[in-house]
């Protein structure tokens, strides 16, 4: 190994150029990549629900719909009819919007002096503006269930203007332009934007607005502690660079793939930002501790240092691989193959790249850079080394009884973690998105859609009449909150033609009815241009995961009983989607974790030759992250997207603690050290390391505390902690346990 050493270095400025192309290349590709935080988008096709509800939405348009909230205290006024029309217009003229319906729009069923009407519930050439002329207006709205609920809340403060996109269209930018093209018309109502392309566009703007703003803070903390540790400008420019060279390439090779940045991904910087400089950090610190020349100084670390640095992303790549096995959401599944992929990046920098750089750039002023590094280590060694060797000589005992108190403490924590697919919950309260769904939720019905789709002949009778019956069958449900259905509006035009509100048995007169439909919006929005399919839309406003898990089991009951040759139905939507996305939560979760400690294990005790070595490396984190679940449940933070990666990452990264301490300590061993002197060398050189690598670390994921995003929010305190305590537990948890293994073979004598 040491010729390869030696070749990396007599190669350097080769590694150095192709490094610096590579760089070149992909950081070109940086700024093409997209920002997609549609989470329909990343449903798996795969899935049943997930296939389906992409079908509908991409055949009615029902995926990409949003709304215009006007919040006023009376709707029924001349001025806010008026505005509302403005709005409706605005809108219209928007390429790429599909369709507008609004209160000044809407389709209205009714007998009037010619004979039964179907056409706008307003006159839009002559609204009304006189107090009878609203009064009308109001009785019909609070009469005519498609209005009542849906267009207008039933206290009549708000109203909403929805708008539909085509397939093709281009989310954030239409987006922006409603909100651009509804704020220049200043209007005095309050003004909120809801739906799936709003809130996409806002949890989209949030990622991009985090990324530009915090990642440059985590680099300027890690920075400082950097210095701080190795008193050296070499100590901060070389992981930071490693870091940076890391995330570029990444994101490159994304762009390249056409890989989306999503809410999930645009973590990836920030994990590569601890994961890259903690290798390099190990490699500088060993380095440091050399005698001999630069270059020979070089060759005998990466001696020390080649197996363990290898050790540990190998096991920090398995922690994110597991995301790809039992995650329902793409989006999962990408970050952890490009997290994976970082870091396989990040090892060969820290062990070529580093090295090459190093040497070719020979600080010249290397013996001020030792004066400094031995009185960091001085310091070091005064407050942190000694202190905590012989906390751990006098008392392993009370240490590992500590650690088992208080991983079973928190262990109880664990079964009160709640978890947590509702969007709403991603934004800060008071944000003005989460405001909007709360409107929607609370005056509307919500936003999470429920469809049920018949196959069949549309024009049938019987299917008509199924139709009609599941919209009944649905509404006994407390959580549904309106039907819709192309059954419905023939029921009212049936009805205005003097007849029982019913559905005609004559087919015939079906058609006659469909003549006066077609053609009309609302109508294409329900069934297929073929006549054989069509939907019924409706809402469910409660957010209770045993509500929507109960309303699937109802609705599937009915659907088996009702379902024939001649009509088949099925059902998807949000609610059901979510639930399936709950129980994958904990699904991934266990699914992940546990591939990754059994592939830790394996991997660490094959390369260390002892399945003690690998279960003793592995105990101090399972230990830890025991302790983070608890915080989790105690503290009420939910189990969501985000957060379910941190269990495995902390597997991952807060491993590499281990493998550096057992390796160190197993080769001054085998050197012939004591146990008291290899705990000494192995604390006094990889725990300096992991200090540094600790506090830099969870200073860099503490910035995402700043984040706009709840989740996100969460993901950084967790990490902070999680690599805290695995840090902690690796300096002490895992020292005593090798105390107490190894007191029979030496005698442990007590520092003075």
């Amino acid at each position: 190994m040491e010729k390869m050493f030696g070749v990396i270095l007599k190669i350097r400025w080769i590694i150095i150029l192709l490094v610096s192309a590579i760089t070149v290349f992909l950081a070109i590709q940086i700024p093409d990549i997209r920002i997609n935080s549609d989470v329909v988008s990343s449903l798996p096709d795969d899935d049943p629900h997930a296939a389906l509800f992409k079908k509908i939405g991409s055949t009615y348009g029902t995926n990409n719909t949003g709304m215009v909230i006007l919040e006023t205290d009376n709707v029924f006024k001349p001025e806010v009819i008026a505005h509302i029309k403005l709005v409706t217009d605005s809108l219209k003229e928007i390429e790429g919007i599909s369709s507008v319906t609004s209160l000044t729009n809407i389709m209205y069923i009714n007998e009037g002096e010619n004979g039964m009407e179907v056409g706008p519930l307003v006159d839009e050439y002559d609204l009304p503006d006189t107090p009878d002329e609203l009064a009308l207006l109001r009785e019909r709205v609070f009469s005519d269930r498609n209005v009542r609920g849906t267009i207008v809340s039933e206290d009549a403060t708000s109203t909403i203007v929805v708008f539909s996109l085509f397939d093709d269209a281009n989310i954030h930018s239409l987006a922006n332009l409603v909100k651009e093209k509804t704020g220049s018309l200043n209007l005095p109502e309050k003004i909120y934007y809801a739906g799936s392309p709003m809130m996409v566009s806002s949890i989209s703007h949030l990622i991009a607005s985090d990324l530009t703003r915090l990642l440059p803070i985590a680099f300027l903390l890690i920075l400082i502690i950097l210095f701080l540790g190795f008193r050296s400008l070499r100590g901060v420019i070389v992981p930071l660079l490693t870091a940076i060279l890391s995330i570029i390439w990444v994101i490159g090779i994304m762009s390249l793939t056409g890989s989306d940045m999503s809410m999930v991904s645009n973590n990836i910087p920030i994990v590569l930002l601890a994961v890259a400089t903690a290798y390099t950090i190990h490699v500088l610190n060993r380095i440091d501790q050399e005698k001999a020349d630069l270059n020979q100084a070089i060759i005998t670390a990466l001696g020390y240092v080649f197996v363990p640095v290898i050790l540990a992303a190998l096991t920090t790549m398995t922690g994110f691989f597991s995301f790809i096995f039992g995650s329902y959401l793409t989006m999962i599944r990408d970050f952890g193959v490009f997290t994976a992929l970082g870091t396989f990046i990040a090892l060969i920098l820290s062990l070529f790249f580093v090295p090459a750089l190093i040497s070719a750039t020979a600080w010249k002023n290397r013996d001020k850079e030792k004066e400094k590094w031995e009185a960091g280590k001085t310091f070091f060694y005064d407050y942190f080394q000694s202190p905590l060797q012989n906390l751990l000589y006098k008392h392993p005992k009370a240490i590992l009884v500590t650690w088992i108190v208080i991983t079973v403490v928190n262990a109880g924590g664990v079964f009160l973690i709640r978890r947590s697919v509702d969007v709403r919950e991603y934004f800060r309260k008071g944000d003005p998105t989460r405001v909007a769904e709360d409107i929607m939720t609370s005056k509307f019905g919500g936003t999470k859609p429920v469809f049920i789709l018949f196959r069949g002949d549309v024009q049938s009778p019987e299917l008509l009449q199924t139709m009609l019956r599941t919209e009944e069958h649905m509404g006994k449900n407390p959580g549904v909150v309106g039907t819709q259905s192309v059954a419905d509006l023939i029921l009212d035009i049936n009805e205005a033609f003097g007849q029982e509100r019913t559905i005609p048995d004559d087919r015939d007169m079906i058609e006659q009815i469909w003549f006066l439909l077609d053609g009309n919006e609302n109508v294409r929005r329900l069934v297929s241009d073929d006549l054989d399919e069509a939907i019924i839309i409706s809402r469910f406003t409660s957010s209770d995961m045993t509500a929507k898990r109960e309303f699937e089991d109802y609705m599937k009951r009915f659907i088996s009983e009702n379902s024939t040759a001649d009509c088949t139905i099925e059902i998807t939507g949000m609610p059901l989607i979510e639930a399936k996305m709950d129980r994958s939560l904990i699904n991934s979760q266990l699914a992940s974790l546990a591939i990754a400690i059994i592939v830790v294990i394996i991997i660490v005790s094959a390369v260390l030759r002892s399945l003690i070595s690998g279960l003793f490396a592995a105990i101090p984190v399972i230990s830890t992250i025991i302790i983070l679940f608890g915080i989790m449940g105690y503290a009420a933070i939910p189990l969501n997207i985000a957060t379910v990666l941190v269990a495995s990452i902390a597997m991952g990264i807060g491993i590499d603690y281990s493998i550096h301490v057992i390796t160190h300590f197993n080769s001054s061993l085998r050197e012939g050290a004591s146990v008291n002197r290899a705990l000494e060398d192995t604390i006094g050189i990889s725990g300096k390391a992991i200090v540094i690598n600790v506090i830099s670390v969870s200073a860099g994921f503490l910035v995402l505390l700043f984040s706009e995003m709840v989740p996100l929010e969460h993901f950084g305190l967790l990490i902070s902690l999680s690599m805290f305590g695995s840090g902690l537990s690796a300096l002490t948890f895992l020292p005593v346990i090798l105390i107490l293994k190894h007191r029979n073979e030496n005698t442990i004598v007590k520092l003075k």
